[in-house]
């Protein structure tokens, strides 16, 4: 299982990557939530309109204020509630024709799940303990509809400062950190729909 979660965590940290150097600091897309909080592998059921800026609270280890579906057009911005893990939230629209549940993807050999979220997903919003939220990838904005896997693959303990420098200097590959298995092991993956 170790040497899964770390070949989960080397295949997938690329994804966290690209464009962390060029989107530091760029955005500061926190705004007041528009859906009611609920526990992390709960959902609100009602969906967000479509002009609005979501916040998601990313947990040790999962993520609250996630409706089970929102409008096209809508913005997710992510607030890190941690005190000592840095959070992200890859965002990845999940073919038509795959019926199967996040459960199951996450369950995947590395290779197929990284097969389903693609050479880009859609997002990457970092989200460092008591930091502003870095768009790594996209503004936060899902447009097309369907559905959509959310998952978090950063080390389980990885310093916060340390992932965000190792990062930046990766060139493209995944950063070398300390740090256990990534937090999608941990269970801090979810999944919505965009109408």
């Amino acid at each position: 299982m170790h040497r899964t979660a770390r070949t989960i965590r080397r295949t997938l940290a690329v994804l966290a990557l690209v464009g962390v150097v060029t989107a530091c600091g760029d955005d500061d897309d926190t705004a007041a939530p528009t859906s009611e909080t609920t526990a992390a592998d709960d959902t609100v059921d009602d969906a967000v309109d479509d002009s609005s800026t979501l916040e998601v609270t990313a947990v040790d280890y999962g993520y609250e204020g996630l409706p089970a579906s929102v409008e096209a057009g809508t913005r997710l911005s992510v607030r890190n509630s941690s005190p000592n893990e840095i959070h992200e939230l890859v965002a990845f629209r999940i073919p038509d024709d795959e019926a199967r549940s996040i459960d199951e993807l996450v369950a995947l050999p590395p290779d197929e799940l990284l097969g389903l979220v693609g050479p880009e997903p859609t997002m990457v919003l970092l989200a460092p303990p008591g930091g502003d939220q870095i768009a790594a990838v996209g503004d936060g904005t899902v447009s097309e509809p369907g559905r959509y896997g959310i998952i978090c693959v950063i080390p389980t303990g990885a310093d916060p400062v340390e992932y965000l420098e190792a990062s930046a200097a990766s060139e493209g590959g995944p950063p070398e950190v300390d740090g256990g298995p990534p937090h999608i092991t941990q269970g801090m993956f979810a999944e919505f729909v965009v109408e």
